[in-house]
């Protein structure tokens, strides 16, 4: 499974952004979904995930209510709405796929087998 995440941006803060990951291969369908994201000298942290079905959904409590994670298996590809957006949620964004048939998300990033290369999020106070 290859994933290509996009969408980032420069926005200020209050502002809206949706990223998209795009995958390649038949697996994706099985697979659960998610996005974790890096700000400079942290660690990687856990933003949300999805399920294969598209339910299942589990998000971080930091963007809880204001983050939504979907995906389109027909289109191989997942979103993540991200609104009402603040200074903190500066970071590289990552995209991740769990390895086939592992259908229920989780927030650990031990639990991914493929990543994306990472987009920029930088929200401006």
């Amino acid at each position: 499974v290859q994933l290509q995440a996009s969408g980032g941006g420069l926005v200020q803060a209050g502002g809206s952004l949706r990223l998209s990951c795009a995958a390649s291969g038949r697996t994706f369908r099985s697979s659960a979904m998610g996005w974790f994201r890096q700000a400079p000298g942290k660690e990687r942290e856990f933003v949300a995930t999805i399920a294969w079905s598209g339910g299942g959904t589990s998000y971080a409590d930091s963007v809880k209510g204001r983050f939504i994670l979907s995906r389109d298996n027909a289109k191989n590809t997942v979103y993540l709405q991200m609104n009402s957006l603040k200074p903190e949620d500066t970071a590289v964004y990552y995209c991740a796929a769990r390895r086939p048939g592992m259908v229920v998300g989780t927030s650990s990033k031990d639990g991914y087998d493929y990543w994306g290369q990472g987009t920029q999020v930088t929200v401006s106070s």
